[in-house]
């Protein structure tokens, strides 16, 4: 089937956002209390997934002038966190809608899903179109349970270290955000850099590295709701 079938096109969609969907619901269970806009959560995952097509050519452009594969990883990851950042503070700077600490780790995890859906689909119209299901199949269980996990937990990381810097200083604020980023920036890289030594093999290292990041974020994500002005 050429790469332009629906039907190839449909399971790369269906393969790719699903997951990411699962993802959002597992994660904005954390803010049930005060639930944020559909609307704005569905306008930020989109533009999560609008974000890809602006990280693609940034990428190949590292890849053709960076011959040091590992810098060439962590200038990867830079891109993706970078842009995934701002791609949520053109839509909520100054926004109404940011009236607690828990609102930044939930609008950041939302972009990161939206990011990763799109990327999925990217990386499972291959093996489809070349009709091995089978392989396209494996490719989607994989980055359900590793890439998309990990663009939520390292682009959430900048959502918490900005939500935990939410009654200080605009000084404090930049300064906790810059190092969110470098927090982000990290993971993602240490993720790459699994995936690559592996070869995709030895993957319960990654999964085990992704799940304690995981609970960490859980347990920072209870400190914010617990975050009050003094």
């Amino acid at each position: 089937m050429p790469i332009g079938d629906p039907k190839i096109l449909l399971f790369a969609f269906l393969a790719g956002v699903i997951p990411a969907i699962f993802w959002l619901f597992f994660w904005l269970r954390e803010d049930k209390k005060k639930q944020e806009p559909k609307g704005l959560l569905t306008m930020i995952f989109i533009m999560g997934m609008i974000s890809v097509i602006f990280v693609i050519p940034l990428e190949r452009l590292v890849e053709t002038h960076i011959a040091h594969h590992n810098l060439e990883l962590v200038l990867w990851a830079s891109i993706e966190e970078i842009v995934k950042y701002f791609a949520v503070m053109l839509i909520i700077y100054r926004s109404q809608y940011i009236d607690e600490p828990i609102d930044w780790p939930i609008y950041l995890i939302t972009v990161a899903l939206g990011f990763a859906a799109l990327e999925n689909m990217l990386f499972l119209i291959e093996p489809f179109n070349l009709g091995n299901s089978i392989v396209g199949l494996l490719t989607g269980q994989l980055r359900f349970l590793g890439s998309t996990l990990l663009h939520a937990v390292a682009t959430g990381t900048i959502g918490m270290a900005i939500g935990l810097s939410f009654y200080m200083s605009q000084a404090k604020k930049t300064l906790y955000a810059f190092l969110g980023i470098i927090i982000a920036i990290v993971l993602h890289s240490v993720f790459n850099f699994f995936i690559m030594k592996n070869e995709g093999g030895d993957f319960m290292k990654v999964f085990a590295f992704l799940w304690v990041v995981t609970i960490i974020i859980m347990l920072l994500l209870e400190k914010l709701r617990k975050i009050c002005r003094k």
